[in-house]
C-alpha cells in the first residue's frame, strides 16, 4: 500500500512537471528613482548609468562590499549589469526573492521571431494569431526594465488615474483627496489600473491599436481621408464645418502628413476630448464674442479650476495666446503640441500617452501623461481600428510597440466577478463608440466586435459577463442593426444577467442570425465556472451524464472535439485561478 501511494505521488509531480514551468529562485534589487549603477563599490566610481524606479537587477553576491563607506554606510550591492558587475549602493535598494518562471519554449517560426525580439511567452499565442492574419504588421517589444508591480503601485497613487464608473470595486475610496461620490470620474482601483495597464490584456485584433505607432504612414494616404471621415461624420463639430463648407478630414490629412503623425490618431484624439454632442460649440465654432476666428479642438488651458468659470473662455483665451486663428492653423498647432510634447520624447502610443513607462527623459517616468482615464487608450484604440476597417487598410504595414515588464504575473484579470463592458471589446462610452453605419451582416457585426463565430454558435465570450456588456459591445459595431438576448428558456433577459452557455443572441442586421453562446468550462450554463461544471464534466466522462449541443462543446475546453480528463484539468484550474480558460 506505501509503495502504491508513492508511486502515485510520483506520478502526480511528474503530471506536474509535464503541464507547469519549472520554477527557480533567485534574489534581486529593486532600486529606487535616480540610483547611481557604478563600476565599483564606492561613489570614486564612473556611473554606468542612473536607474530608474521599479528597475531590476539579478544580484551577483548576497554579501555587502565596502561597509562603512562614509557615502553609503552599510555597504554595495554586487549586480549583474549588462552581463558584468557592477555596484550600488544597499541604502536605496530592497533586496526580493525572485520566482522565475522559465518561458516557454517557442514552438514556430513566429514564436521564434519574437523571442529575438525580446517578447517573453505569455506574448507569443496572441500576437502569432495576429501575425497569421495580418502578416504585414511589424510587433516591436519596448524593454522597460521595470518591475510589473512597482509599476502598478505608481500608476495607482491618488490622482494619478480615472474610471467613469459607479463600480465600488473599481474605485479607490481611500483617494479623499478627489475622492467624489457625486462625479461620474472616480480615482481608480489598484485592480483596474493593473488590468488596464498589462499589456497582454489588449492583444487582440482591436485593442493592439493601442499600442500602434502614431506615424505618417504613407501606404495608408490614399485611405486616411475616408477613414477620418469614419471617425468623425457623427461628431457635432465634424458636422457644422462640413455644412459651411470647411472639409476637416482634408485639413487632418495634410498636418499629419506634414508633421508626421497618423491622421487617425488626430481625428480619435479630437473626437475624445470635445465629443460626439454640441456641448463644445463655442470651442469648435470659431464664433464666441471677442474670440471669433480663435479654435481649440484639443481642450487645451481647460484646467478644472479654469472650467468652473467658463469651459469656454478657458480654451479659446488659451488659443488666442498661442495664436491658433483659423482651422489649419488651429489643428496644425495642436498636433504639433502633441508631436512635440509626446510622440517625439517617447510617448508614441496611445497607451504611452496614459502610462508614461518608457520616456527618453528618465525624470518624467510616471509623469508627463496625457489622460488620467485608465480606459482612453482602449477607447481611441477601438475608434482606430473601426476607421481602418471601414477604409479596408487593415493589411497594410502597421508597427505595434508593445511594453514588457519584469516579473509580470501569469495574468490579471479585472478586480470585480462582474466584467465591465470593456472587459468584452465594449467601448468605454458614447464618445467612443464607432459611428453607425446601415445594416451590417450579422456574422461581421460578431467579428468586427472581437467575438467568434462556428455554425451558428458565438464563441469569446467572458465567463461573468452580462448581457448589458455584451448588447454594447455588438450594437457599437452594428449600425441600425438590434441586438436581442433571450435565455435557454427563450426568455429575454434583462441587462444585469450573466450570459452562460446555451443562451440565444439574435442580431438583426441585413440579415437576421440567430447564435447560441458556448462559454467553454460553463457547461451548466449559468455564466460561472464553477464546481458544478466540474461535476457535469467528471459525469460526462462517467458516462453518468449525456452533455449535448453547445452544452458538450462547453465541456471541451481544450478544443480538441473530445472530452477528456484533460478538459476536466482545464476546468479545475480555472476554478482553482491557476489557468484561465482561453475562450474563442
Amino acid at each position: 500500500m506505501k509503495r502504491s501511494i508513492i508511486k502515485s505521488l510520483f506520478f502526480i509531480f511528474v503530471f506536474f512537471c509535464l503541464t507547469m514551468h519549472v520554477s527557480a529562485s533567485s534574489k534581486y534589487v529593486v532600486l529606487q528613482d535616480a540610483v547611481n549603477i557604478r563600476s565599483g563599490p564606492g561613489t570614486s566610481y564612473q556611473v554606468h548609468t542612473v536607474a530608474k524606479i521599479g528597475s531590476k537587477y539579478y544580484l551577483k553576491n548576497e554579501n555587502l562590499n565596502n561597509i562603512g563607506d562614509t557615502d553609503c554606510t552599510l555597504g554595495w550591492y554586487e549586480i549583474n549589469f549588462n552581463g558584468s558587475s557592477a555596484y550600488v549602493c544597499s541604502e536605496y535598494v530592497k533586496v526580493n526573492d525572485y520566482n522565475v518562471i522559465d518561458n516557454v519554449e517557442p514552438q514556430n517560426a513566429c514564436e521564434i521571431e519574437l523571442k529575438s525580439k525580446g517578447f517573453t511567452s505569455s506574448y507569443f499565442v496572441p500576437l502569432c494569431k495576429l501575425k497569421e492574419k495580418y502578416p504585414e504588421w511589424n510587433f516591436v517589444p519596448i524593454m522597460t526594465g521595470l518591475d510589473f508591480n512597482v509599476v502598478v503601485t505608481q500608476e495607482s497613487k491618488c490622482g494619478k488615474s480615472y474610471v467613469e464608473t459607479n463600480d465600488p470595486n473599481y474605485i479607490d475610496s481611500s483617494c479623499k483627496s478627489v475622492y467624489s461620490p457625486t462625479s461620474i470620474w472616480k480615482p481608480a482601483s489598484t485592480g483596474a489600473v493593473k488590468y488596464y495597464i498589462d499589456p497582454r490584456n489588449f492583444l487582440d485584433e482591436k485593442s493592439i491599436f493601442m499600442f500602434e505607432t502614431l506615424s505618417y504612414v504613407n501606404e495608408l494616404e490614399s485611405v486616411y481621408s475616408t477613414a477620418i471621415e469614419a471617425v468623425l461624420k457623427k461628431a457635432a463639430f465634424y458636422s457644422y464645418h462640413a455644412n459651411i463648407g470647411n472639409n476637416l478630414g482634408d485639413i487632418i490629412n495634410s498636418v499629419g502628413k506634414s508633421l508626421n503623425v497618423s491622421p487617425i490618431f488626430t481625428a480619435s484624439r479630437i473626437y475624445q476630448e470635445i465629443g460626439a454632442s454640441t456641448n463644445s460649440y463655442d470651442l469648435y465654432s470659431g464664433v464666441y464674442p471677442g474670440y471669433e476666428g480663435y479654435y481649440n479642438f484639443y481642450n487645451y488651458g481647460v484646467s478644472d479650476s479654469c472650467a468652473q468659470v467658463s469651459v469656454a473662455v478657458c480654451g479659446l483665451e488659451y488659443a488666442k495666446s498661442k495664436n491658433w486663428y483659423g482651422l489649419e492653423a488651429a489643428i496644425n498647432a495642436g498636433v504639433k503640441s502633441i508631436s512635440e510634447g509626446y510622440i517625439n520624447v517617447g510617448q508614441n502610443t496611445r497607451y504611452l500617452q496614459k502610462f508614461n513607462i518608457a520616456p527618453f527623459d528618465i525624470n518624467k517616468l510616471y509623469t508627463h501623461q496625457y489622460m488620467t482615464n485608465i480606459r482612453a487608450p482602449y477607447g481611441e484604440a477601438s475608434t482606430a481600428y473601426n476607421s481602418y476597417s471601414k477604409s479596408e487598410s487593415l493589411n497594410n504595414n502597421f508597427t505595434f510597440s508593445i511594453p514588457v515588464f519584469e516579473n509580470m504575473p501569469a495574468f490579471t484579470e479585472l478586480p470585480n466577478d462582474n466584467e465591465d463592458n470593456n472587459s468584452s471589446g465594449a467601448v468605454d462610452n458614447e464618445q467612443n463608440k464607432e459611428p453607425n453605419v446601415v445594416d451590417i451582416a450579422p456574422k461581421t457585426v460578431i467579428t468586427t466586435a472581437g467575438y467568434k463565430h462556428s455554425n451558428n454558435k458565438i464563441l469569446g465570450i467572458k465567463p461573468e459577463t452580462n448581457a448589458e456588456a455584451i448588447k454594447s459591445s455588438l450594437e457599437s459595431v452594428s449600425g441600425n442593426s438590434s441586438v436581442i438576448i433571450k435565455n435557454s428558456k427563450d426568455e429575454e433577459v434583462s441587462n444585469d444577467t450573466k450570459i452562460g452557455t446555451g443562451y440565444k443572441i439574435t442580431i438583426k442586421g441585413s440579415t437576421e442570425e440567430t447564435f447560441e453562446v458556448v462559454i467553454y468550462g460553463d457547461v451548466s450554463g449559468d455564466g460561472n465556472i464553477g464546481p458544478l461544471d466540474l461535476l457535469l464534466v467528471r459525469r460526462e466522462l462517467l458516462k453518468t451524464e449525456n452533455l449535448s449541443g453547445s452544452y458538450e462543446l462547453a465541456a471541451d475546453p481544450n478544443k480538441d472535439n473530445n472530452i477528456t480528463a484533460l478538459d476536466l484539468l482545464l476546468v479545475q484550474r480555472h476554478i482553482l485561478k491557476a489557468e484561465s480558460i482561453e475562450q474563442g
